[in-house]
């Protein structure tokens, strides 16, 4: 019996074997199929954290932009509090320094800005008085023709209202009225969004100063309830310790971009004789943080500005286009580069990661949306369950 158990065991010799190779009459089989429900279950847990995240903007945005901009001061009041200054003195040093410095280079500014404005009334006569000369010349201008436009519409619509007082008896005549622009009404109705703003950026203030004031209470906090294995403790502090340097790298290249843009903006306008040259260095440097966007932003108000400076629209459209490849410089060539330097994420991720967030928080989702996906990467690449998102993120 066990002879013939064996014979009967032994008559079918690499059964297994074909099993396995998938060498048998039906068609080749994946080694692990593609599990639907759990797929499905990811699929509704992303569209889950999405609307939370949308959801929770007006907590997530300030905590958010608070740990970035903590994580760029950290290394300053570190300095101080080596220097024998308590962290809580330090920090809100270096916060009054910071306030300072962006109120004191603001004051330039708002006056270069206003000189800006106050040229706009001047371009607007001397584009007047020009199509009154063409109009000498050439017959009607640009304005007499918006004028007889405008009487046209008035009278076709003296017209209708005599119509509608010709209506028969028993009939209400309706007349719609417009009513005029109240500048006191539309303020109120900002003030809210304004309001809300305003509250948010001191509630940012506060949350820097908290983090910085308590330094590496919550590192260490992570660390303790990452345990009690000394191996498990150690990760954590490393995966922490990362994500600090990647946040930090990521800053430093947002600041080496701004200071290429601002510099290469204001010498270039500087040669072309575009007035207030160091304003515009500053507002395409600040910009220059915002994606897309941000150039964009400059592109359209630096062809206006030496719009209404030159009065041509070729010097216009020269000093556009010299912003649009300074700019482009920076966010195609420049930023990638170093981007890719301190990270390894892909652009494809990076362009995706900028469209998701800038849809969830506007520009400051864009701002924001590099760092939090170079978070993710690090996070991903020490997690053993987490490693083919990761994979799927880097290079």
């Amino acid at each position: 019996m066990e002879t013939n158990i064996g014979q009967g065991a032994g008559s079918r010799p690499g059964a297994g074997r074909q099993a396995d190779d998938g060498e048998g009459s039906g068609p080749p089989v994946l080694a692990s199929a593609v599990n639907i429900r759990s797929s499905a279950l990811l699929v509704l847990t992303t569209v889950a954290s999405l609307y939370f995240i949308d959801w929770a903007q007006a907590i997530l945005l300030p905590l958010v932009v608070s740990i970035l901009i903590s994580y760029a001061l950290d290394p300053l009041v570190s300095l101080l509090d080596r220097a024998r200054l308590p962290r809580p003195i330090g920090a809100a040093v270096v916060l009054t320094a910071m306030l300072g410095l962006l109120a004191g280079a603001s004051v330039p500014l708002q006056e270069e800005a206003s000189a800006i404005l106050d040229k706009v009334p001047a371009m607007i006569e001397r584009f007047q008085q020009q199509d009154a000369a063409s109009a000498e010349k050439n017959g009607e201008g640009v304005m007499e023709k918006a004028q007889e436009a405008a009487k046209q519409i008035e009278e076709t619509a003296n017209q209708q209202s005599e119509s509608a007082a010709d209506t028969p008896p028993g009939v209400t005549p309706v007349r719609v009225v417009e009513k005029p622009l109240d500048i006191r009404a539309y303020l109120m109705r900002g003030s809210p969004a304004a309001l809300v703003l305003i509250t948010q950026c001191f509630s940012v203030l506060l949350l820097v100063y908290f983090l910085l004031a308590v330094g590496k209470l919550y590192k260490r906090k992570v660390v303790r309830i990452s345990g009690p294995s000394f191996g498990r403790m150690r990760k954590a502090a490393r995966i922490m310790e990362e994500f600090h340097q990647q946040v930090r790298r990521f800053l430093f290249v947002m600041l080496l971009g701004a200071v290429f843009v601002g510099v290469l903006t204001w010498l270039a306008f500087l040669m072309l004789g575009m007035e207030q040259a160091g304003f515009w260095g500053v507002l395409a440097g600040v910009a220059s943080a915002i994606p897309y966007l941000g150039p964009f932003l400059v592109f359209v108000g630096s062809g206006l500005a030496a719009f209404v400076q030159f009065g041509a629209l070729d010097m216009a459209v020269l000093i556009a286009v010299v912003s649009l490849i300074i700019t482009s410089i920076q966010g195609y060539l420049l930023t990638p580069w170093l981007t890719s330097q301190v990270s390894s994420l892909n652009a494809v991720v990076i362009f995706i990661g900028l469209l998701v967030w800038g849809w969830l928080w506007g520009p400051v989702g864009l701002i924001v949306a590099t760092p939090l996906l170079m978070i993710i990467k690090s996070l991903c690449d020490h997690v053993v369950n987490l490693r083919p998102l990761g994979e799927l993120l880097g290079k």
